[in-house]
Formats: C-alpha cells, sequence, structure tokens
C-alpha cells in the first residue's frame, strides 16, 4: 500500500511540474503571438494536454486519498479548490478565445492577450501557492 501511495505522490508531482510547464508555455506562446489565427489553432493542440493533465493531477489526488482512507484535510480540500478553479479558468479562456474574439478584427489578438494574461496568472498563482503549501 505504501508502494502505491509512493507512485502516486510521485506522478502527481511530476504533473504538477508538467503543469506548471504548460501553463509557461501558454503565457509565452500568448506573449509571441503576431496573429490570432495561428494562435487559436495552437491552442487546439495544446489545450487537450492541460485538459488531460489537470485530470491527471484530480486522478491520482483521488487516487492517493482513498490510498489514505479519503481524509479530508485543509490541504486535500485545497487541492481540491485549486484544481476546480484551474478547470473552470482552461474553459473560460478557451470560451473566451473560441465564442467571444471576433478573429476579423484586427485588434482581436490585442483584446484577447489582456484576457487570456489574466487567466494564466491566476492558474499560475494557484499553482504556485498550491506547491509551497505543501512544501511546507
Amino acid at each position: 500500500m505504501e508502494a502505491m501511495y509512493t507512485l502516486g505522490l510521485n506522478i502527481h508531482i511530476v504533473g504538477v511540474l508538467i503543469l506548471l510547464g504548460v501553463v509557461m508555455f501558454n503565457g509565452a506562446t500568448l506573449a509571441f503571438s503576431k496573429d490570432i489565427r495561428v494562435y487559436a489553432r495552437r491552442m487546439r493542440i495544446v489545450m487537450p494536454i492541460s485538459s488531460s493533465l489537470l485530470f491527471l493531477l484530480f486522478f491520482t489526488g483521488a487516487i492517493m486519498m482513498a490510498a489514505k482512507h479519503l481524509v479530508f484535510s485543509s490541504t486535500n480540500t485545497a487541492m481540491i479548490v485549486g484544481i476546480i478553479v484551474i478547470i473552470f479558468l482552461e474553459i473560460k479562456r478557451y470560451r473566451v478565445l473560441r465564442y467571444q474574439t471576433d478573429i476579423l478584427n484586427e485588434n482581436a489578438l490585442a483584446e484577447y492577450k489582456a484576457k487570456g494574461f489574466r487567466y494564466l496568472g491566476i492558474e499560475m498563482a494557484i499553482l504556485l501557492s498550491l506547491s509551497a503549501w505543501m512544501m511546507v
């Protein structure tokens, strides 16, 4: 049982690190994008990767909680709320790009960048604060 918990914890930590990298990649892609159409195509490729990582983290966290007999502590509750907020922000960011951004408008990328950076910044802040809290 302890080996399963250790393996789940290692997968969870690697998943968080990869997710941090994906969020930074999304921010760099948004910062260096010149055309909204090219950026939207890239996001159609990257979005399933980040969604899969989010669900991997949720799944490994649930497995680790089950291994510890479903003990709800303040850290577990914070991680659950944090991952749900991050999933919501990713969905919101993609919906803004897909449905609320007029790609024919020449200022569309500038308008989207403000919203996109806000969502990515909140995601990064949640990930970093939860990671820092777990290290302490």
